[in-house]
């Protein structure tokens, strides 16, 4: 089955990123994270996602679209990025989320992937 791991990160974390101290010990959780998942052959698709300051928000509002630069929601956490992996079942699935080097600061969500529909 197929789940999507989704990271969400606070401000805190993100910032690590460009940090040049920092950004080492933050690269490198995730490295390994991320490898271990490869080596585990489990890892389907993902990516990573550019700083929360890079987003542009459409919304479409009385048949205009109306556009924001940066993070529009005030919140906590920032999507830092997901994969997708394929697992047996969803405990397995929470066993990889758990050791995410974001489930100590942020938190990832687990989620089933909707599969196509049938034709």
């Amino acid at each position: 089955m197929q789940y999507m791991l989704i990271f969400k990160e606070p401000s805190t974390e993100v910032a690590k990123r460009s940090d040049p101290e920092a950004a080492p010990a933050y690269w490198g959780a995730w490295q390994a994270y991320i490898g271990a998942m490869a080596q585990a052959g489990i890892i389907v698709h993902g990516n990573g996602l550019q700083e929360p300051s890079t987003a542009t928000q459409v919304r479409l509002r009385d048949g205009k679209r109306v556009i924001h630069d940066g993070p529009y929601a005030d919140t906590k956490e920032h999507l830092g990025g997901y994969f997708i992996i394929e697992v047996a079942h969803l405990d397995e699935a929470l066993e990889w989320a758990a050791r995410s080097p974001n489930a100590s600061s942020g938190s990832t969500e687990v989620r089933p992937v909707l599969p196509p529909p049938q034709q």
